[in-house]
């Protein structure tokens, strides 16, 4: 099988190269991020073919389902090989009408350090993103001291090797680079919505890698007359022209597009082959300015 994952090349991670387009698991829950895939048999494939396509970066959570895509990776493909890193994250847990709640107390952290270990199958969490809850798809400002702190107490256990943030400011990373060392950061961000266009060059200097969530838009997928008509002319879909400018955008970014179809699956990793020249980051770079993006 081609090995479109690593097309776009590598930047490291938890102390180890892995391909800048990886994996997002999120999609395989049921609808709304809660209960069992509509298709399981379809959820495994498509686990396997993207590890089969190259994939070694693949991002979960236990509160995703609850416990499902976990679940699911783990029948997918335990034991895993030892070039796949699996990123999770905590912060929230589930209610039982899939209400998203936070869960940041540091025994909520330990117990969903615990969920994770439990349902992956894993006696280690390669890297862990402490997920600040903030104004739930932006950060705000505050103090993230405490959470770090309890996540870094389960590092030193031996139960984390890395820690990771999502939802966060520059000046929470630079206080959670005080209490411990920081390998990623999780965000949204994507072509329409470039709010941490600086913070993507601060972490790029200090060889963090910045992974953007929502890279297609999330809930609201991007959409445009105006990209549409430029990705007809690099015979792409909008959602790979997407990608590919992430990719472009800057070095440190690792993408984790998610998808319960094989089609898409595909799709999404041939973006990886898709170069984008001068002109037509030009015209990429207009899209928001024109305002000719979905509303937020």
């Amino acid at each position: 099988m081609s090995k479109l994952s690593t097309a776009a090349g590598t930047y490291p991670l938890a102390g180890r190269p892995v391909n800048r387009m990886g994996y997002g698991a999120m999609q395989l829950a049921g609808p709304g991020v809660f209960g069992p895939p509509k298709d399981h048999v379809a959820a495994i494939a498509v686990l396997r073919e993207a590890v089969a396509a190259g994939v070694d970066h693949i991002d979960t959570s236990d509160f995703y389902g609850p416990h499902v895509t976990n679940q699911l990776i783990r029948e997918a493909l335990h034991p895993y090989a030892n070039d796949l890193l699996i990123v999770t994250k905590l912060g929230a847990v589930r209610g039982s009408a899939g209400e998203w709640l936070p869960a940041s107390e540091p025994q909520d952290i330990e117990r969903g350090v615990h969920d994770n270990l439990r349902n992956l199958g894993l006696d280690v969490l390669d890297v862990v993103n402490m997920r600040i809850m903030g104004s739930i798809h932006a950060p705000s400002e505050g103090s993230i001291a405490r959470q770090v702190e309890a996540l870094a107490k389960l590092q030193q256990q031996g139960l984390v090797r890395h820690i990771g943030l999502s939802n966060v400011t520059s000046v929470q990373v630079a206080e959670a680079q005080g209490i411990a060392s920081i390998v990623c950061v999780q965000n949204q961000y994507n072509l329409v919505q470039r709010a941490d266009d600086a913070l993507v060059d601060e972490l790029a200097g200090k060889g963090i890698a910045y992974v953007p969530f929502f890279p297609l838009g999330g809930f609201t997928p991007i959409q445009s007359s105006a990209l549409s008509a430029i990705a007809k002319k690099l015979d792409a879909t909008p959602m790979q022209v997407a990608l590919a400018w992430l990719l472009r955008r800057a070095p440190n970014i690792l993408l984790i597009p998610g998808t319960s179809s094989l089609a898409h699956l595909r799709e999404n990793l041939a973006a990886a082959e898709l170069r984008l020249t001068d002109d037509v980051l030009a015209e990429l770079a207009s899209l928001v300015q024109e305002g000719d993006q979905p509303s937020h």
